[in-house]
């Protein structure tokens, strides 16, 4: 799984950060998955060499323009770029319908593929596909703003065949069966327990991405034990206050919540233009959000516009933040 990051800024973008979109690539399969879809989406997504004809579901955790107004021009682009004709699913809050209708009864475009709109209101369960479900809460950002949290299903445990050889089964279907969990019986009359050869489940990776929002205890609900939080930290804590009168968070208030919530990597993202300035390096360690976060949650990261972040297993050692 790999979190690539097309926007990293926040209200209007800059001449290095793009308005807010995430794109999420898995291991196996053409499916591409986007949060949001800020202005120039479409731009950043050629300039990441990523494929428009691969996004299956689009994700709008908001319906402030920064996270909004890239949408109809990638979903007209898409069919202009590609001939496939793989529907696609645009989930968002209510309106995202009528934003759309709108938009292409005005400037008359026609889609080249099955487009399905849904909106939702309640918490909860918002997809189960192929092994992956998405969990969806209600955030504080006065307007209906929305977190994502995407769970991989266990993975099956590793088979040990040398164990099984010296249970006596030789390589074959026996194996495939043991491998599924399931227990055999040997033609001697021996029960092979699948326990016994196969180690256990793995837990599936768990990536929560949260829209524009104040601390709240949805977004910390939703962020548990993820693998990775995405988190907005458009200001540094000297600004609380204006985070505060727009329902923001501060980047040491998103840390504070990564602790809590026992995440094992938190990334900033979702940065002001007012911290241009010192964008020449936006990982550097001297970035004042990246340093205000890690005084509380040492492993933070500061995403910058084509970051990538590969989410391993939780079987395999965590890589190094900057590769």
């Amino acid at each position: 799984m790999e979190i690539v990051f097309l926007g990293t800024g926040a209200g209007a973008p800059t001449s290095k950060r793009h308005v807010s979109a995430i794109a999420l690539k898995f291991d196996q399969g053409s499916s591409l998955w986007l949060f949001d879809c800020g202005e120039g989406a479409q731009q950043q997504f050629a300039r990441a060499k990523l494929s428009l004809a691969r996004v299956s579901h689009i994700f709008i955790s908001h319906l402030h323009g920064d996270h909004l107004f890239g949408l109809p021009g990638l979903l007209g682009s898409r069919s202009l770029q590609c001939a496939a004709t793989a529907g696609l699913t645009v989930f968002g809050p209510q309106g995202i319908a009528d934003y759309l209708r709108h938009c292409f009864a005005v400037t008359q475009t026609k889609l080249g593929y099955p487009l399905t709109i849904r909106e939702f209101e309640d918490d909860g369960v918002l997809v189960e596909d192929a092994g992956v479900t998405v969990t969806i809460a209600s955030l504080c950002h006065g307007i209906p703003s929305y977190g994502f949290a995407i769970q991989e299903a266990p993975h099956p445990g590793r088979f040990f065949a040398h164990l099984a050889m010296q249970q006596g089964i030789p390589p074959g279907p026996l194996y495939g069966r043991l491998k599924s969990g399931e227990n055999v019986v040997l033609p001697d009359g021996r029960l092979v327990t699948a326990q016994s050869v196969v180690a256990d489940p793995v837990q599936g990776r768990k990536v929560t991405i949260l829209g524009d929002t104040a601390p709240c205890e949805q977004a910390a609900h939703l962020a548990r034990e993820a693998d990775v939080l995405i988190g907005e930290s458009t200001f540094a804590e000297t600004e609380s206050q204006i985070a505060a009168r727009s329902h923001h968070s501060t980047a040491r208030q998103i840390a504070e919540l990564a602790r809590s919530a026992r995440v094992r990597t938190l990334i900033l993202t979702h940065v002001s233009a007012r911290y241009q300035d010192v964008e020449d390096s936006p990982d550097s360690e001297s970035h004042p959000l990246l340093t205000e976060a890690r005084a509380v949650f040492a492993h933070t990261l500061l995403a910058h516009d084509f970051y990538r972040y590969h989410v391993n297993r939780r079987d395999r050692p965590r890589p190094d933040p900057y590769t």
